[in-house]
């Protein structure tokens, strides 16, 4: 199981995702956690006011991940970018273990950044360090524990 809002500006008129709340998941193994995902595609599509709350990560690939940059076999989105607008996300008390080395990857679109992220209580272990993080384009706030940094 992973949680994924998306794939969101497929088309270039779309209407926009909110007011979304996931709460208290446990992901066990899976590819990703909780997800955003967005084609790289001119899109007048939106993603806000999104609530990811007491989640437990449990060896999985991608715990935290944001991808605007979604383009499935390089066809129909080469060299485009994403017009999804993502704004006003917040993580809180996700913790547990990452599979990979990077825990948080917020791959943002150059042409609408994310805006708005709150990371709060944010704890992802790799190997028994601290998960790293990959963020491009991505706008917020950190508070809380925090591992790791990322904003």
């Amino acid at each position: 199981m992973h949680c994924s809002i998306g794939s969101l500006g497929k088309d270039a008129v779309e209407s926009g995702v909110q007011n979304v709340t996931v709460k208290a998941v446990t992901f066990t193994g899976t590819q990703n956690g909780v997800r955003i995902k967005s084609w790289a595609r001119p899109s007048s599509g939106f993603a806000r006011n999104i609530r990811f709350q007491h989640c437990v990560m449990n060896n999985v690939d991608n715990p935290i991940i944001i991808d605007q940059n979604y383009c499935p076999r390089n066809e129909n989105c080469p060299r485009q970018v994403s017009g999804i607008k993502i704004s006003d996300v917040l993580f809180v008390d996700i913790h547990g273990t990452s599979a990979t080395e990077v825990g948080v990857r917020l791959d943002c679109s150059p042409k609408k950044p994310c805006t708005g992220i709150r990371l709060k209580d944010v704890k992802l272990k790799y190997r028994n360090k601290p998960a790293a993080s990959a963020c491009v384009h991505a706008g917020g706030i950190e508070a809380g524990l925090f591992q790791p940094n990322c904003l």
